[in-house]
């Protein structure tokens, strides 16, 4: 089993993210710097993968016959005998001078990093994180482990730290499977529309809300290879979730949409689209996952003409962060366009994964600077240089530039709307980093 060790100064969230990472409360959580003074150990599933999760002291510069000493000690320990390193940095704080000194102490040491940005609520705090690159550790991760807000994207950079996806399957080795969660509203017809997916009555299925009461984890194959598919519980509206097994409930579908690859929002085709509906659907977004419809019950609707007009005028109102999302009318009783699901569900995944080549970006990214130039801030042109696609699964830009930090949210939303048009990505969520400082760790060197 591979082994994962927090590390990071005191009082980043350490303890919380273990917690979060383990599912369970093992490490004691306070805002008191210094809680967790011995290293604390616990097996978890990160991105499909077994790891041994080591939580650590913190890091503090301290004679060795101190405790702080003995905990910076027992902290490289775990350091020498891990196979991956999640570095934690606090982004409302910003970078200290020891969260830099360790940074140069962990580029020294060979061991792979993941760099956390913790406590990055809301857009505010995913801006802040970005300062994190001056670390020269990579793009860092923003998370709230307190929210878990952008877990899911932390189980793909693990997965992908200890998992080498570039080389070709060997033979007898199995097939990683596509990770697809299906949510929605109880009663929504999720466990008829799994079901039809398998070709067998596996889930209960009824006119009583409610009927799955946990994730329920299942496989199969499409045309293209093995799905995991992950049948949740229905998503209420937070106000009316008072039971306690239906707060468990929810907490296990939540966490199985942030681990999912593709999910499937299921929507009553004779209800529409409601604000929880959009709420399970900018969740999904947030996490970076990939996101399409499947409208049920289609062949109880009269006007189709009409309730489609419907939909997308709530789609393209109040959900433009997924402009393009694909949807697919079906009714899952009687199987009538469940055939069109799977192959939907591979074409976001793709779109998903798909990367850019810097050339093809740049001469994009040029045109769209010409077209419309970025704005003046405090009387002084935003100069920006050139775009980076340092990732997908989502797909993730990066923009250098002199004061690119300070462009204002119309630009950058001018810049995502004009990337999935001219690379044809409707749909996906896409993530844009502006950065504007000078990263002395970067290729070239180059002022960002």
């Amino acid at each position: 089993m591979q082994r994962i060790a927090i590390l990071g100064r005191p009082n980043v969230g350490k303890s919380t993210l273990f917690n979060r990472l383990v599912g369970r409360k093992i490490a004691i959580v306070d805002d008191t710097p210094g809680v967790t003074r011995d290293r604390r150990e616990a097996e978890a599933v990160i991105g499909g993968v077994p790891v041994l999760l080591a939580d650590t002291a913190g890091l503090e510069e301290a004679p060795p016959d101190t405790i702080p000493g003995r905990m910076r000690a027992s902290s490289e320990a775990a350091l020498r005998a891990a196979d991956l390193v999640l570095f934690v940095v606090d982004a409302r704080a910003g970078l200290t001078p020891a969260d830099r000194a360790f940074g140069n102490w962990l580029r020294r040491a060979g061991v792979p990093v993941v760099l956390v940005a913790n406590k990055s609520e809301g857009r505010l705090g995913a801006q802040m994180a970005m300062e994190a690159y001056e670390l020269g550790l990579g793009d860092p991760v923003p998370l709230s482990a307190e929210h878990g807000d952008g877990i899911g994207t932390l189980h793909d950079e693990v997965r992908e730290r200890l998992t080498d996806t570039s080389r070709p399957r060997r033979e007898g080795e199995p097939e990683r499977p596509l990770r697809l969660a299906i949510v929605g509203r109880p009663n929504a017809g999720k466990s008829t529309l799994v079901n039809a997916l398998l070709g067998e009555e596996r889930m209960i299925t009824g006119p009583e809300p409610g009927l799955t009461r946990d994730a329920v984890r299942l496989e199969f194959r499409d045309a293209e290879g093995p799905v995991r598919l992950v049948d949740t519980a229905g998503l209420r509206r937070k106000a009316r979730i008072e039971h306690r097994l239906e707060k468990a409930s929810v907490a296990a579908t939540l966490a199985e949409l942030k681990e999912a690859e593709v999910v499937v929002l299921v929507l009553d085709a004779l209800l529409g689209m409601d604000e929880q509906d959009l709420r399970i659907a900018r969740l999904a977004e947030r996490e970076g996952r990939a996101v399409l419809v499947a409208l049920n019950k289609w062949d109880a609707v009269e006007d189709r003409a009409a309730a489609r007009r419907r939909l997308d005028d709530v789609l393209t109102a109040s959900l433009a962060q997924l402009r393009g999302i694909a949807v697919v009318p079906m009714s899952a009783a009687n199987g009538k366009g469940v055939e069109k699901l799977m192959p939907a569900v591979r074409e976001a995944y793709a779109l998903w994964n798909r990367r850019i080549p810097t050339g093809e970006l740049n001469r994009w990214f040029e045109v769209l600077k010409e077209r419309h130039p970025p704005p003046l801030v405090e009387g002084k042109r935003i100069k920006l240089r050139y775009a980076t696609m340092p990732k997908a699964r989502p797909p993730t830009v990066v923009v250098f530039g002199t004061r690119a930090e300070l462009l204002p949210e119309d630009w950058r939303r001018y810049l995502v709307n004009s990337f999935r048009e001219a690379f044809d990505m409707p749909g996906v969520p896409v993530r844009v980093n502006l950065r504007g400082t000078e990263n002395p760790y970067a290729e070239g060197g180059e002022e960002g």
